[in-house]
């Protein structure tokens, strides 16, 4: 019997079925192949499959490797491009990493950093349509979308005046939660009880914000004379520290939770606190207890916002105000919601017996260390000659030049105080007139010192248009306290871990002597290395953005073939006549460098 052929139309359902797959899923290799041969999504695919095995399989001894060939100058390609989903990394502050920690006194949300060996070795990319941030002082006012195109912050607080979307930019209007009028009008309330302007001007000098938003406040008082550091951590709003730091207002990321803030005592002749939601009176006042030890003798600590005067929040406000009292604070003024209180400047009047327990620290405590160090439930002693206190030392700018008391860290403190101040004016001049940096120009606002040891290099910029971070590495003899006794800011780092703040920071990055800050200072053994500490820096410099490297013949070699790894352009000059040693200087370049899907 013959096989009975059917009409094409009475074919079985499930061939027809098995055919249209096969047909389909043929077309679908060719068009997938077209577009990964002849299109730059393949190379971006690629690099994206690359970089992601990279963050979740990472073999230590192949990162040990690489590591090894970029210094010796062995790798001929430059390190690969992390995902484009890193964009914002900051990998102390990784939500994925610290949400599994306890939540107790915030730490999650404190600096947890991964080991190096954790780590991808990779360059974070700028943003898709990422350009050159708009030049200060303009920036105070808006800034590119593009570069953090995170509508968070304007959608809900847009009507407190803290920014907006309009047009390619986000336009800061200057207002706060606790101020939605503008940051001017704030400050001049609060130029009615402290001294900020007229006859006070230059009292006050160094401020800091907690909390700060987009850091309009700071942003505002620099008019005045006064420099804020201003720090938020990284929470829901997610960006507004890089917010901060686009404007080209100083900031970084940071929490007040277990560990003290890595500033000295004795840092702040202000201290301000808007809505900042900080439960100063918590854990035994421990958080108040902070404050104070970073607040100058004589200076001024504002707080706005809840407790003060706040609706059911009488116990909390009534707690604020014992606390102040207990530790002899001068409560100043209530004004609406804004309350201001004075901190003695003499020695402290705590008593032996109150009602909270509070109780000074012993003798033997160190109120400067900062790092890493487990806040204390105990006061800081002032000195009882009230020789740090607002009012005592000289107002700026002539304290900038003066050699405090503190400078006595280091053996023959002051002469070594003069000579650095001379040197850096010396060295500074060369590199403006003799190497054509930019200083000085609208190209350049925000700057790093990353071995600031007595701020000389910032003093020699002081007539600039510019802000410095002065870093302290935190294992050196502790000389942040003379920074901020000169009228300038800057932090304690430990520069084998990465820094706390967002890609693309900073415009102008410094280093002299980059091979210490990887070195135990007793020992001289290597802690870490320079490919990824110069990883690190590359993360936190702008596109075009510019480094100066100081050291040896032998380290600047070095630094050079790393230099070529990260896609810095770069050339190597001799050091300034008048210097003494076997330095060179390195100047490089940021290449300004996208993901392959990407343009400018």
């Amino acid at each position: 019997m013959g096989h009975l052929n059917l009409p094409a139309s009475k074919r079985s359902y499930r061939q027809w079925r098995l055919l249209d797959l096969v047909t389909a899923a043929f077309f679908g290799i060719v068009i997938i192949f077209f577009l990964m041969v002849f299109t730059p999504l393949g190379d971006s695919l690629a690099a994206s499959g690359r970089q992601s095995l990279l963050l979740s399989t990472a073999d230590p001894k192949q990162r040990y490797r690489l590591v090894s060939q970029v210094e010796l100058g062995n790798h001929p390609q430059p390190i690969d491009a992390c995902p484009a989903d890193s964009v914002d990394h900051m990998p102390c502050e990784d939500p994925r990493r610290n949400s599994q920690l306890s939540r107790e006194m915030n730490f999650y949300r404190e600096r947890h950093c991964p080991l190096p060996e954790e780590t991808p070795l990779c360059l974070i990319p700028p943003p898709n349509r990422y350009k050159i941030p708009v030049q200060w002082p303009e920036s105070l006012h808006k800034i590119w979308h593009n570069n953090m195109p995170h509508n968070k912050i304007a959608d809900r607080k847009g009507h407190q005046g803290w920014m907006k979307l309009e047009g390619p930019y986000f336009i800061f209007p200057g207002g706060g939660t606790m101020f939605p009028d503008g940051a001017e009008q704030y400050i001049e309330k609060l130029g009615q009880y402290i001294p900020i302007t007229g006859d006070g001007a230059g009292t006050l000098r160094t401020a800091l914000d907690m909390g700060c938003g987009v850091a309009s406040f700071g942003g505002y008082l620099l008019a005045e004379g006064i420099l804020t550091m201003s720090f938020a951590p990284r929470d829901s709003h997610k960006s507004q520290i890089q917010f901060a730091l686009e404007r080209g207002i100083p900031a970084f990321v940071a929490m007040l939770g277990t560990r003290r803030l890595p500033f000295p005592a004795f840092s702040f002749d202000l201290v301000h606190c808007s809505r900042c939601l900080i439960p100063f009176t918590n854990y035994n006042a421990t958080y108040f207890i902070e404050v104070d030890r970073l607040l100058r003798p004589g200076g001024y600590l504002v707080i706005s916002g809840p407790p003060v005067e706040w609706a059911n929040q009488d116990k909390e406000w009534a707690d604020l105000q014992g606390v102040a009292r207990a530790l002899c604070y001068e409560l100043i003024a209530v004004d609406g919601n804004t309350a201001v209180w004075k901190k003695p400047a003499g020695d402290s009047c705590l008593p032996n017996q109150n009602e909270y327990g509070l109780e000074l620290c012993e003798d033997s405590d160190d109120p400067n260390y900062a790092w890493y160090f487990k806040l204390k439930k105990c006061v800081t002693r002032t000195s009882s000659n009230g020789e740090y206190a607002v009012g005592t030392i000289p107002k700026w700018p002539d304290r900038l030049r003066k050699a405090p008391s503190r400078a006595i860290v280091m053996k023959n403190g002051f002469d070594l105080f003069e000579a650095d101040t001379r040197r850096w004016a010396r060295r500074v001049a060369y590199y403006k007139n003799s190497l054509s940096l930019r200083l000085g120009t609208p190209a350049v606002r925000n700057v790093m010192d990353m071995n600031a040891f007595f701020g000389g290099f910032a003093a020699a910029l002081k007539s600039d248009p510019v802000w410095v971070m002065n870093v302290v590495p935190g294992r050196r003899p502790l000389t942040l306290p003379v920074i901020y006794d000169r009228g300038l800011i800057g932090l304690y780092h430990d520069w084998c871990e990465p820094f706390s703040t967002y890609p693309r920071s900073y415009d102008f990055i410094h280093v002299n002597g980059i091979e210490s800050l990887i070195k135990h200072p007793g020992s001289g053994k290597t802690r870490c290395n320079l490919v990824d500490l110069m990883v690190e820096m590359d993360r936190i410099l702008r596109p075009e953005g510019t480094v100066v490297v100081r050291d040896s013949p032998e380290v600047i070699d070095k630094v050079g073939r790393i230099a070529r790894a990260i896609r810095w352009a770069y050339t190597v000059h001799e050091k300034e006549p008048e210097s003494h040693g076997r330095e060179k200087i390195l100047v490089a370049t940021k290449t300004f460098w996208t993901l392959p899907s990407a343009s400018h």
